[in-house]
């Protein structure tokens, strides 16, 4: 198992950007979190079998409305996740699907 960090930019705020990505991640059986930075950007942390996470990245470019202008993907060190959970800006965590 392998985890990344993915940063986004483009038009990915107020568009349902996080709830495509948890949906998903939820397919894929990959855990972890996604989050909108203030500065626009959304930030994802995943966690799973390497060539799974491939496909994760390759389908987050399918969420409609959302306009992916740049993606940087960064291995770091694993993290253990439950599920995969949005986080509300103000650091809370939602369950709605």
């Amino acid at each position: 198992m392998n985890t990344i960090e993915i940063l986004i930019s483009g038009r990915v705020q107020k568009v349902g950007f996080r709830a495509c990505v948890r949906r998903i991640a939820t397919d894929l059986n990959v855990t972890g979190t996604v989050i909108n930075l203030a500065d626009g950007r959304v930030h994802i942390c995943a966690t799973g079998e390497p060539i799974i996470l491939e496909k994760f990245v390759s389908m987050v470019y399918g969420c409609p409305r959302a306009i992916i202008r740049d993606l940087r993907t960064t291995e770091i060190p694993h993290k253990q996740f439950n599920d995969f959970s949005i986080i509300k800006s103000d650091g809370r965590i939602s369950t709605e699907l």
